[in-house]
C-alpha cells in the first residue's frame, strides 16, 4: 500500500531526527577544516565518502574538477525527476585575532550539513519514493563560481529540480542575485624619465585614471539596480618612471544579464577612450567566471515556502528587491528549476555573513535548529517536487 505525501513527510522527518548527530557531525568536520576555493580537497573528499556510506554511487572528482563532485541515489527503480541538491564546502580567508585564518564565516559547513542531510533521509525512504537523489558538490563559491562551471560541462543537463538553502540575517525566500562580469584591464604605455624626457613616455596609469573617471560619468546614467565596483591593480614601479604597465579590475552587476551585457560594453568602451586619449594599447580579459541573475522556480518556490511553514517559519521579509550581491547559483538557475533561500541565524542583535560574529552561528548548538530545519524542507520540496 503507498503511502500518502502526508504520511512520507512524517516518516521523512523521522529519519532526519534519527540521523540529527550524523548530519551535524558532517556541518562539524566541514567547519573545522576549512579550505579555500578549489583546495576542498579534506573537505570535498569527506562529502563524497560519507555519502558512498549510504549508498550513493559517486563520482569524485568530477568533469576535471578536482573537488567537485557527484553522488546519485535511485529509487524505485529510478524513473521519475532527477532532484538535485548543492552543497558549498569553501570558505573566507582573513579570521581570528590575526586576521590570518581560514574560516566558514558564510556557513557553507551548514550548508554541506544540511543537504547532505537532505538526501541521506531521502535515500532511506527510497522504496517507497520514484526517481533519482542526486548531490553535486560545488567548489569556489566565494571565487570563481565553481558552479558556473559545472553549468558549462553539463552537469545539470539531467537535472529536472535543484534545491538550496544558504543562512542569512532574516528569513528571505525572494533572493536577489545580480547578473555578474568581472573585468581585468590592462594598459601597455611607453616607460621613460619622468622629470628628464616625459615627452618620450606614454603613461598607462594616466589610462586607468582616465578609464576611472568615464566610468564614474557613466554611474548617473546606469539603471539603479547596476552596482560597478573596482580597484587598480598595477600602478607602476618607481615616481621617477612614466608607468609602461598599469592594470585595473571591475566587478560590473545588473539585475538581469540583459541590461548588464549592455552595461559591460559601455565599461569597455571606456577603456578604449582612456587608451586613445592616451596612446596606451589596452587589452581585456574575464579573469572570474561572469554570473547570471537568480531566476526562481515559481512551483519550488512556493513547495519550499509552504514547507518552511509547516516546520514553524512564518516571519518571511515580504520583499527583497533591492540590489544585492551575486552568486554562481544564478546560472544553474538558467539551466534548470531552482529554488534558493535565506534562513535566518537566529541571532539577536543580527549577525551578516562574511562578518566574525556570523561563525558563532554556522556550527555547533546555535546552528542546530537551522540545519535540521533546512534539512527537513529541502527533503520535503524534493519529495513534493517529483520524488514522491
Amino acid at each position: 500500500m503507498s503511502l500518502d505525501i502526508k504520511e512520507k513527510k512524517r516518516r521523512l522527518y523521522e529519519e532526519e531526527d534519527r540521523l540529527a548527530a550524523e548530519i551535524e557531525a558532517i556541518g562539524e568536520y566541514v567547519f573545522e577544516h576549512a579550505e579555500l576555493g578549489n583546495q576542498e580537497f579534506a573537505s570535498s573528499r569527506f562529502l563524497a565518502e560519507k555519502l558512498a556510506e549510504h549508498g550513493f554511487a559517486v563520482t569524485y572528482p568530477y568533469l576535471g574538477m578536482p573537488t567537485a563532485f557527484r553522488a546519485e541515489f535511485a529509487c524505485g527503480g529510478g524513473a521519475g525527476k532527477t532532484i538535485a541538491f548543492l552543497p558549498e564546502y569553501d570558505a573566507l580567508p582573513g579570521y581570528g585575532p590575526g586576521k590570518d585564518q581560514v574560516a566558514h564565516a558564510c556557513g557553507h559547513n551548514w550548508i554541506a550539513g544540511c543537504t547532505l542531510g537532505a538526501a541521506i533521509a531521502l535515500s532511506k525512504m527510497a522504496d517507497d519514493l520514484k526517481g533519482r537523489i542526486v548531490v553535486i558538490g560545488t567548489p569556489a563559491e566565494e571565487t570563481v563560481g565553481g558552479k558556473c562551471d559545472l553549468v558549462a560541462r553539463g552537469a545539470f543537463d539531467d537535472v529536472d529540480a535543484a534545491i538550496q538553502m544558504h543562512l542569512g540575517a532574516e528569513n528571505n525566500i525572494n533572493v536577489v542575485t545580480l547578473a555578474m562580469d568581472s573585468l581585468e584591464f590592462n594598459f601597455s604605455g611607453v616607460a621613460s624619465h619622468a622629470a628628464a624626457y616625459p615627452e618620450q613616455g606614454v603613461n598607462a596609469l594616466d589610462a586607468v585614471q582616465l578609464m576611472f573617471a568615464g566610468v564614474n560619468a557613466l554611474r548617473q546614467h546606469m539603471k539603479s539596480d547596476a552596482r560597478v565596483a573596482g580597484i587598480v591593480t598595477k600602478g607602476g614601479a618607481a615616481c621617477n618612471i612614466v608607468p609602461d604597465q598599469a592594470a585595473c579590475q571591475f566587478y560590473i552587476r545588473a539585475r538581469h544579464r540583459e541590461y548588464l551585457e549592455t552595461l559591460t560594453e559601455k565599461i569597455i568602451n571606456c577603456a578604449r577612450g582612456a587608451a586613445l586619449m592616451t596612446g596606451a594599447r589596452m587589452e581585456y580579459r574575464s579573469f572570474e567566471n561572469s554570473y547570471d541573475d537568480l531566476v526562481y522556480d515559481e512551483t519550488l518556490r512556493s513547495l519550499l515556502r509552504s514547507n518552511l511553514e509547516e516546520l514553524g517559519v512564518r516571519d518571511f521579509v515580504p520583499d527583497d528587491q533591492e540590489a544585492s550581491g551575486s552568486s554562481d547559483i544564478g546560472n544553474v538557475s538558467h539551466v534548470c528549476p531552482t529554488v534558493y533561500c535565506e534562513i535566518d541565524t537566529g541571532a539577536r542583535p543580527k549577525v551578516y555573513a562574511h562578518n566574525e560574529d556570523f561563525l558563532g552561528w554556522v556550527h555547533g548548538k546555535n546552528a542546530r535548529r537551522t540545519l535540521h530545519l533546512a534539512a527537513k524542507a529541502m527533503a520535503a520540496t524534493a519529495l513534493e517536487a517529483g520524488l514522491s
